[in-house]
């Protein structure tokens, strides 16, 4: 059953899709449903155009119940979200989503901020313009998870001009140079005049805010999931030769992505059209695997 899911793009309702899959069959799921009453799709089955908050929410925690069981005890689900106003009101549904999925049975390890830094402009002048969503690290286990913390650091700036520690860099190679003398008083390489074997030497662990363009794909009208942004997901929630999972796959950045760091993909969209225009992305795509093959079907 497990090499019938693998990279395979399957036109149909998630949610009713999901409920067909094995247990623990999935490893990771990147996704981006979508939003509240954003962007109507043309298709019956589609989410996002329920009549009431209160409504999709208990939609997304329905369909993603049936990802919890389908994941594997080690997996993990990344669920990216933006808000939504209605009559000049913030409604809060990424956190709406969030708490009711932790409520549901899934941990939530961490919130991120997708920080865009092309966000379109906005003509509001009664509050400051969005320039950001939320990226949602949830678990299936509190404690026994999969994740890379290695393959997702980033560069240390203590000692570089993007540094704000004060006194800088001349604090590098001084014998009792750190300003945290309180804080690190049992750190010899500190101490010493060591700072560089006090740090990781892969870089620093990632942190959550995250600056990530929004990308465009020529197929689609409006802008896609940053490949970027579903890298950094895939790559430390996600072993290599993992199953990965987006049940709201779209344009397929997932898919792409997938294919380019040498996971396996299962992509389930209700729509035809945003099917066929995925498997038409991978069949351009680089995979990091010579031999893997695309699946297109119904279910």
């Amino acid at each position: 059953m497990d090499a019938q899911l693998s990279n395979r793009i399957v036109c149909a309702d998630s949610t009713e899709f999901l409920a067909t899959l094995p247990d623990g069959c999935i490893d990771c799921t990147i996704t981006s449903p979508p939003y509240f009453r954003q962007r109507d799709y043309g298709s019956a089955d589609q989410l996002g155009q329920e009549q009431t908050p209160r409504e999709y929410v208990d939609r997304m925690v329905a369909l993603f119940q049936q990802c919890f069981r389908a994941t594997a005890p080690t997996g993990s689900l990344w669920l990216v979200l933006g808000d939504k106003y209605l009559e000049g009101e913030l409604l809060g549904m990424p956190w709406r989503v969030a708490l009711a999925m932790a409520d549901a049975g899934w941990v939530l390890r961490s919130d991120i901020i997708w920080h865009k830094p092309n966000a379109m402009p906005s003509a509001v002048k009664n509050r400051p313009t969005t320039d950001h969503e939320y990226v949602f690290f949830f678990t299936k286990s509190r404690d026994n998870y999969y994740y890379d913390a290695d393959a997702v650091r980033q560069p240390h700036v203590t000692f570089t001009p993007q540094s704000r520690m004060r006194g800088g860099r001349r604090h590098f190679g001084q014998r009792d140079g750190t300003p945290e003398q309180g804080k690190n008083s049992g750190n010899n390489n500190l101490h010493t005049g060591r700072w560089d074997q006090a740090f990781h030497p892969k870089g620093r662990n990632r942190r959550t805010v995250w600056s990530v363009p929004l990308s465009k794909f020529r197929e689609a009208h409006f802008a896609v999931f940053p490949e970027s942004l579903v890298e950094t997901c895939m790559l430390a929630g996600s072993p290599v030769d993992g199953l990965v999972l987006d049940p709201f796959l779209g344009s397929g950045t997932t898919a792409v992505v997938a294919r380019r760091l040498g996971r396996r993909y299962l992509g389930i969209d209700c729509a035809s059209e945003y099917c066929e225009m995925a498997a038409r992305r991978l069949a351009d795509a680089k995979p990091r695997d010579s031999q893997q093959t695309l699946t297109l079907t119904d279910p």
